[in-house]
């Protein structure tokens, strides 16, 4: 087998667009209101939905990951189909979606041994997990081996950031996602923490009053780690259920650091959104793989 695709959970949270651009598969999570009816994201809920919910009703949704069972009929219709998988997943530092896609393609490779299952730990959530994917998915354009591929992601990841505030702890808490973010908690009303996803995990930046100084010091937070080297490296814009603050978030960066950012805004799922809540936006990040 020498053909082969790109797979991904659904905590890529890569829009629906480019999914279908570059013939991109998610293999969702679920979600549940209740702990008891479990809904497969974006496939049985819709994001819009999902958020509508969070807002106007006070529940914490649950989510679970994709089974075993999940990775392995997704798997075996390419294996099939004789094409070898590259499939992505949420940091393992959040969620047991790795070892399960792990343990899918071993049970898988020891049936069909002709196959090629590669799983990727991305150290990454929603769309610096997605930027990480879209990488993969350029170089499979652009002609890359599989193999080679592999190799240059191994790189890439390591360079994928997210700098984000979120408005409240309080969704991070009950999901129990709080970790070293615990640090923030506490101090002035109405601060807003600050958060960076690196090696697979959420680091404490710091806090600030208002979702206006917050969206600034994302802005420095982001500008501190790419050091003006802004052609270097591919953008997007994440978002809760803010749009309008991640469209003025946009034109503020294409403005101020003279660059044009092409992709869509990527809606965070209800994987991440669980923990975030709805008035998270972020803005995220990674080296192009030709410049690496």
């Amino acid at each position: 087998m020498s053909d082969f695709v790109i797979l991904s959970d659904s905590s890529c949270d890569l829009p629906d667009s480019l999914l279908k651009e570059y013939n991109i598969e998610l293999i969702p999570y679920y979600v549940s209101f209740d702990q008891t009816t479990y809904y497969k994201e974006r496939e049985e809920i819709t994001l819009e939905n999902f958020y509508h919910i969070l807002r106007n009703q006070n529940v914490f949704p649950k989510t679970s990951l994709p089974s075993v069972d999940d990775y392995m009929k997704t798997f075996i219709k390419y294996i099939q189909d004789h094409k070898n998988i590259i499939c992505f997943c949420l940091t393992s530092k959040f969620s047991g979606s790795y070892q399960a896609a792990v343990n899918a393609k071993n049970i898988l490779e020891e049936e069909y041994p002709e196959a090629k299952i590669e799983v990727i730990n991305s150290i990454q959530a929603t769309a610096g997990q997605g930027l990480i994917v879209l990488q993969a998915a350029k170089m499979k354009k652009a002609g890359y081996s599989m193999e080679d591929i592999i190799k240059n992601i191994e790189v890439l990841k390591e360079t994928a950031r997210i700098t984000f505030f979120v408005d409240t702890l309080e969704y991070l808490e009950k999901g129990g996602r709080i970790g070293k973010v615990s640090a923030l908690i506490g101090g002035v009303l109405n601060f807003k923490p600050l958060i960076v996803v690196k090696d697979g995990e959420l680091n404490p930046y710091g806090k600030i009053r208002g979702r206006k100084k917050a969206l600034r010091k994302i802005i420095e937070m982001a500008e501190e780690i790419v050091q003006n080297n802004f052609d270097s490296y591919e953008f997007c814009i994440a978002e809760g259920d803010c749009i309008e603050e991640a469209e003025a978030l946009k034109s503020m960066l294409e403005e101020e650091w003279n660059i044009k950012i092409d992709l869509p805004f990527f809606k965070i799922g209800t994987t991440i959104g669980t923990n975030t809540g709805p008035d998270t936006i972020g803005i995220c990040f990674i080296k192009k793989y030709d410049h690496i």
